[in-house]
C-alpha cells in the first residue's frame, strides 16, 4: 500500500498565513473565488499545501468550500455578523473581567493600541486592533475560554474589514479601545467589562443598520 506524501508543514503554514492576511486586509474580497492552481503558481508551491491551507481556513470560517462553486472567501452579512458577535458578547467581557481581577499584565494591549494609532493604512490598523482584543482576553486564566474566543477571532476580523470598507468608523472604535484599556488599567473590572460589552454590541448595529433584531455587535 502506498500513501501520498504529507504536505510540507512550513509551506502549508506560509500559504495559510498569506491567504489569511490577504482576506483580513481586504485584498481578497468576500465572495472572491480561490483557485488552487492560481494560488499555487502565485506562491511557487504545489497544489497540496494550498489545498491543506484552504481546508484549515474553511475550518476557521474564513472561506467556504462548495461542490459547485469551489472555494470562495466567506460572504459577510448581518446574520453572520450577529452570530459571531453574539459569542463575543457572551464571552469576551467576562474574559476581560477575569484578566483585570487577576491583575494580569495588559502591556500587550497597550502596545497593540499604540500600533493601531500609528498605523498608516486600514490593513495595519485592523490587524493591530485584532491583537488588542486578544491581549485583553488571553490572560483571563482560563485557557478554554481563550481558545473559544480565538475560534471566532478570524471571523470577527473579517466582519470588521468588511464594515470598515463601507463605514470607516475606526476613530470611534479607537476612542472606545482607549477607554476600555484605561478602565482595565485602573483595575475597575466591572466598568471595563461593561465598556467592552457596549463596544462590541454597538459596532454591527452601526455597520449593518438594517439589522432590526437588536443586540448584535462587533468591533474593529
Amino acid at each position: 500500500m502506498t500513501f501520498a506524501p504529507a504536505p510540507n508543514p512550513s509551506r502549508t503554514q506560509y500559504v495559510l498565513e498569506a491567504i489569511k492576511h490577504a482576506i483580513l486586509t481586504a485584498r481578497l474580497q468576500p465572495g472572491q473565488a480561490l483557485v488552487e492552481a492560481e494560488l499555487a503558481a502565485q506562491f511557487g508551491v504545489s497544489k497540496t499545501p494550498v489545498r491543506e491551507a484552504l481546508k484549515t481556513l474553511a475550518g476557521t470560517g474564513l472561506v467556504v468550500m462548495s461542490q459547485y462553486k469551489g472555494v470562495t472567501v466567506r460572504l459577510v452579512d448581518a446574520t453572520m455578523a450577529r452570530e459571531v458577535y453574539d459569542v463575543r458578547l457572551l464571552l469576551e467581557p467576562e474574559a476581560l473581567r477575569r484578566s483585570v481581577n487577576r491583575k494580569a499584565s495588559l502591556e500587550a494591549a497597550q502596545e497593540a493600541l499604540e500600533r493601531a494609532d500609528s498605523a498608516l493604512d486600514q490593513a495595519d490598523r485592523s490587524l493591530a486592533n485584532r491583537d488588542f482584543h486578544r491581549a485583553l482576553y488571553l490572560p483571563c486564566g482560563n485557557p478554554l475560554l481563550a481558545r473559544m474566543l480565538d475560534e471566532v477571532r478570524d471571523q470577527a476580523a473579517l466582519v470588521s474589514t468588511v464594515a470598515w470598507s463601507a463605514i470607516p468608523s475606526w476613530e470611534r472604535e479607537a476612542a472606545e479601545h482607549r477607554e476600555i484599556l484605561r478602565l482595565a488599567l485602573a483595575e475597575d473590572a466591572e466598568a471595563a467589562a461593561g465598556a467592552l460589552h457596549h463596544h462590541i454590541a454597538s459596532f454591527v448595529r452601526r455597520a449593518f443598520p438594517d439589522d432590526e433584531d437588536g443586540d448584535g455587535g462587533g468591533t474593529a
